[in-house]
C-alpha cells in the first residue's frame, strides 16, 4: 500500500476536473464517448479537453484515470480498439475497465498504461481479484457491496493488487449498476452508459384481484405515490478511519460525473480534510458531515462496507428522489479572480459565504462595489453594495441565467464559489 492513501473525484467536464484537483483531489476520472458509462459525461469531453485536463492534472502532480468501462457488443469491437488506441495518445495514467476482453485489449494495445477493473465486474472476492490480477490488472474498484472484512481479505491474499472502494455518491438499487429498469421503460440501457436513472421515480403500486376483477391503487401518501427504488446516498466520511486503520485500501473514490461543479468542490475538499486530519490523528467526522450535507442528496446511508446487507434496513429513501441541500451556490469566480458568474441568486446588502480552493489565499477589502471580510469564525464573506456587470451597468440583483460577469469587491481565487444558506424545502 502507498504511504498515504489516494483521493479520487470524478471529473464530468474540463471545469469539474480542474475544481476537484483544486479542491483536493488526488486523481481524477473521465471519459470520453459511449465507451465511458456516463454517456451524459463523456459528451462534456473532447480528446481535445480530455487531454487538456490530463497536461492540467499533471502539472499538478495530479493523476487522471480514463474510463472506457461499458461493454460492447461485437459489432462495436473495431470502434473500441480505435478508441483505445486514442485514448493511449494522451496518456492517462491509467484505464477503468469492466470487461475481461477490454482488459485485454488494452493490455495488448497500450501495455505502458496501467489497468483498473471498474465497479461493475462485480468483484467481492479474491478468486474473482486473482483471475484479474492474472489478466494484468493493477487495482480491482471492488464491488460497491463488499465489506471491510473481505477487502482486507482480498488485500491478504493479493498484497501487491491495489485496490479502490468506493465512499460516497449514488448508490444503485441492482447491484453495482446490473439493472435493466431503465432499458425496459425508456430504451436507455445502463450497463451502455445511458441510464435514464429509473430507480428514482415516484411510482403508484396497484393490487389485483382476478377472482373478483378489482384492481386497488396503493399509497404510502395520498397523491404523492412511492419512491419504492430510491436508494439514498453513500456517505462514509465517519468511517474513514477504521477504513484506513484496515492497511487493505489504496485508493477512496466518490461517485459523480454528472453531478454539479458544487458537488464536485465539497465532496473532494471534505474527503481530503478527512483523509488529512486521519494521518495527523486530529479525525472529527461531525466537521466532514456537515460539509457533505449541504449538497443535494437522497439523504444518506453508511452503506454495506461496514455492515452486512440484511442488517440494513435504512438503505433507501421512500419519500423524495432528491434534496435541495442545505446551501446553494450563488456564483463561480471566473479565471481573471475579478468577476464571478451567478449560479443562483444575489442581492445587495446580503452576505455570502465565500468557499474557496484548498490553500487559497484571500485578502479582505472594502469599496464602492462592497467588502470581503473574515468573521469571528474564521469564515469568509462577501457583502456587495452594488451589482455592477464587466461594463459597469448596474443591477437591482443578479440570477442564475444572466450571462453577464459579474464585479468583485476584490481578487478571489479562480473557482471560489459565493455559497448561500437553503431555507427551502426538500
Amino acid at each position: 500500500m502507498s504511504e498515504k492513501v489516494e483521493l479520487l473525484s470524478p471529473a464530468g467536464n474540463l471545469e469539474k476536473l480542474k475544481i476537484a484537483i483544486n479542491y483536493g483531489a488526488d486523481a481524477v476520472y473521465a471519459g470520453v464517448s459511449h465507451f465511458s458509462l456516463r454517456i451524459r459525461a463523456g459528451k462534456e469531453f473532447t480528446f481535445e479537453t480530455f487531454k487538456e485536463g490530463i497536461d492540467y492534472a499533471h502539472a499538478r502532480g495530479k493523476k487522471v484515470y480514463a474510463t472506457i468501462n461499458g461493454f460492447p457488443f461485437n459489432n462495436q469491437i473495431d470502434l473500441l480498439t480505435k478508441h483505445i488506441e486514442k485514448m493511449a495518445e494522451v496518456k492517462p495514467d491509467g484505464f477503468i475497465v469492466a470487461a475481461p476482453g477490454v482488459v485485454k485489449l488494452c493490455r495488448e494495445i497500450a501495455p505502458d498504461i496501467d489497468v483498473h477493473l471498474s465497479t461493475q465486474a462485480n468483484v467481492l472476492n479474491y478468486l474473482d481479484a486473482k483471475v484479474f490480477w492474472d489478466l494484468g490488472v493493477k487495482r480491482i474498484v471492488v464491488a460497491r457491496e463488499i465489506s471491510l472484512k473481505d477487502v482486507k481479505q482480498i488485500k491478504e491474499h493479493l498484497p501487491d493488487m491495489e485496490i479502490e472502494i468506493f465512499v460516497h455518491g449514488s448508490m444503485c438499487f441492482a447491484y453495482s449498476g446490473r439493472c435493466l429498469v431503465s432499458a425496459v421503460q425508456s430504451g436507455r440501457v445502463p450497463n451502455r452508459g445511458s441510464c435514464a436513472n429509473d430507480c428514482r421515480f415516484e411510482y403508484t403500486l396497484y393490487a389485483e384481484s382476478t377472482n373478483q376483477n378489482t384492481l386497488f391503487r396503493l399509497e404510502e401518501e395520498p397523491g404523492v405515490g412511492t419512491y419504492i427504488f430510491n436508494s439514498k446516498d453513500m456517505n462514509l466520511a465517519s468511517h474513514i478511519q477504521e477504513i484506513l486503520d484496515s492497511g487493505a485500501v489504496d485508493s477512496l473514490k466518490i461517485e459523480g460525473r454528472t453531478k454539479s461543479p458544487y458537488y464536485a468542490a465539497v465532496t473532494a475538499n471534505a474527503y481530503r480534510e478527512a483523509i488529512d486530519d486521519y494521518y495527523a490523528g486530529e479525525f472529527k467526522a461531525e466537521k466532514y458531515q456537515r460539509e457533505l450535507h449541504t449538497t443535494k442528496n437522497r439523504g444518506f446511508t453508511d452503506a454495506y462496507l461496514v455492515h452486512r446487507p440484511f442488517e440494513k434496513t435504512t438503505t433507501q429513501n421512500h419519500e423524495y428522489a432528491l434534496s435541495t441541500g442545505s446551501y446553494e451556490v450563488s456564483g463561480l469566480v471566473t479565471e481573471d479572480e475579478n468577476h464571478f458568474m451567478c449560479k443562483y441568486k444575489i442581492y445587495p446588502g446580503n452576505d455570502v459565504e465565500i468557499f474557496a480552493p484548498r490553500g487559497a489565499v484571500i485578502e479582505e477589502c472594502e469599496n464602492e462595489i462592497g467588502k470581503i471580510y473574515k468573521n469571528e469564525n474564521g469564515i469568509y464573506y462577501v457583502n456587495f453594495n452594488k451589482i455592477l456587470t464587466e461594463t459597469n451597468k448596474e443591477l437591482d440583483s443578479v440570477h442564475s441565467g444572466n450571462t453577464n460577469k459579474i464585479q468583485l469587491p476584490g481578487k478571489l481565487p479562480y473557482l471560489t464559489m459565493l455559497r448561500v444558506e437553503n431555507t427551502e424545502e426538500v
